[in-house]
């Protein structure tokens, strides 16, 4: 099996011969290679005998060359590793022009480096962001499936809007120079591929919904899209949504679900990702220097993931939210820029950053919306003007999950979708769920980018996703 860099670093076997491929970070003094294959944040360092080493195969070894070496594995005198690879033998895999390679070891702007993504990732924060992001995606498998859950890939293409929202991006296969029409002028979508509009799925929780309704316990994890033209640091028009859906589960239960799978894939990256997470928190560190004082954050980055981990989230309904966000000091004193007047205002950001931050410290659980402010699917309060939704609020990033108990009657939600103006056609099998066993359910939504953005510390999310789809910018 190939040796990698991670595991000759935490060896004490001196004098064994080595074998390791991977790309160099620098070469200085002809003598002192840094090596790195991707599997750590940390370089090995291979000392070549330059009077032993062709000329001409020195001048190959330049920044982002990929390279074979051979070599003895002794301890260090140098500051900074504990071993080195006295090198044998070495073998240029592939040639990096200096004057033409852009990931210069030097520090670059994230804004170059998501003009070069096709190498970004060679840089130190990049793969750390991108391990971290691998090893969370490995815990949300793990633990949905040592809690019972099954895996479903739910469709890609769909018919049906779950958010209503209307921002979704169509799928054709029409001429679009010169469409079929109706009588009437409009497009006739009779004659498309699939003999109806169709569109890239903003969601996979309503068909996860009749999945949970045969297997109880099921989860998606892929790919959803959202034609907002949003250029934010929190917003891209392509991500990954984690869905659980459970049959039998009320609010309270679902909110329990939420907590106890947070803690758990944070805790995992802690376990798992500790070198990287501790260059991480030395960055964000670094970046938090540089903003005014009344905008950095109280925590490192560190404390934010074990503020996370170490609390029990505090849940409060939106009614006394907005008590408290009326009633507050940034509220009176017009500190916010989103003031808080009255019932059934739709919270921001600053809102929800100041219930965790400033007045719980610790992570919340709002729950019991207006129905206004929600989808159509939350199953509607005896009170009729709230619904069971619930929305988990982190420190520096505000609500990072959404969720509900689902409305299981079939009389109230065809009421709501008729009252909201959604085609009942569209959605005849959502309500036939409703006719045969239906049952009290509930799920949530987490955007992956979103946990993968606090987990470290990446203040723009298109930066936590390999290669990021944003208005105007589909390279790569």
């Amino acid at each position: 099996m190939q040796q990698n860099v991670a595991g000759i670093l935490q060896s004490d076997k001196f004098s064994q011969e080595v074998h390791l491929k991977g790309w160099v970070r620098t070469f200085r003094a002809n003598r002192f290679i840094a090596l790195n294959d991707g599997s750590t944040i940390k370089n090995i360092q291979c000392v070549i005998d330059f009077e032993k080493t062709d000329e001409s195969l020195l001048k190959r070894i330049t920044t982002g060359a990929a390279i074979a070496v051979t070599g003895t594995l002794v301890e260090s005198l140098g500051k900074g590793q504990s071993v080195e690879i006295q090198v044998s033998n070495i073998e240029i895999l592939g040639d990096s022009n200096p004057e033409k390679y852009p990931i210069q070891p030097k520090k670059h702007s994230f804004e170059f480096l998501r003009e070069n993504a096709h190498l970004r990732v060679r840089t130190n924060t990049f793969s750390a962001v991108m391990r971290v992001r691998s090893a969370l995606s490995f815990a949300v498998h793990k633990y949905f499936t040592e809690n019972g859950f099954y895996n479903v890939h739910t469709p890609i293409i769909t018919g049906s809007d779950a958010e209503g929202a209307g921002e979704m991006f169509q799928v054709t296969t029409l001429d679009l120079t010169n469409p079929p029409k109706k009588e009437d002028g409009k497009i006739d979508y009779g004659q498309d591929f699939f003999g109806k509009e169709t569109n890239l799925t903003v969601s996979g929780q309503l068909e996860a919904e009749t999945y949970a309704m045969a297997l109880s316990k099921v989860y998606t994890f892929g790919p959803t899209f959202r034609a907002e033209n949003s250029n934010t640091t929190r917003h891209l028009a392509e991500f990954w949504m984690i869905e659980p859906e459970v049959a039998f589960n009320d609010l309270d239960a679902n909110m329990d679900l939420a907590e106890d799978f947070i803690k758990s894939v944070i805790n995992y990256v802690l376990e798992n990702c500790l070198d990287d997470l501790t260059f991480l928190d030395k960055r964000f560190a670094k970046e938090e220097s540089t903003k005014p004082a009344q905008q950095r954050s109280e925590f490192s980055l560190l404390e934010k993931l074990k503020f996370v981990v170490d609390n029990n989230f505090k849940r409060v309904s939106y009614t006394e939210a907005i008590d408290i966000l009326r009633n507050c000091k940034p509220n009176k004193k017009k500190k916010f820029q989103y003031l808080i007047d009255e019932w059934g205002a739709d919270l921001q950001s600053e809102h929800e950053r100041y219930l965790v931050e400033k007045h719980f410290k610790c992570p919340v659980i709002l729950f019991d919306y207006p129905a206004n402010i929600k989808a159509f699917y939350m199953r509607l309060n005896d009170d009729g003007k709230t619904v069971r939704a619930m929305d988990v609020l982190f420190p520096g990033i505000g609500e990072i999950v959404g969720g509900s108990q689902r409305e299981e009657r079939y009389d109230v939600l065809l009421e709501k979708i008729k009252t909201l103006g959604i085609d009942e056609k569209e959605l005849w099998w959502y309500l036939e769920l409703r006719k045969f066993g239906t049952a009290v359910h509930s799920g949530f939504g987490l955007g992956f980018e979103r946990l993968v953005q606090f987990t470290t510390g990446m203040g723009n999310i298109r930066d936590v996703i390999p290669f990021p789809r944003t208005p105007q910018n589909a390279e790569f």
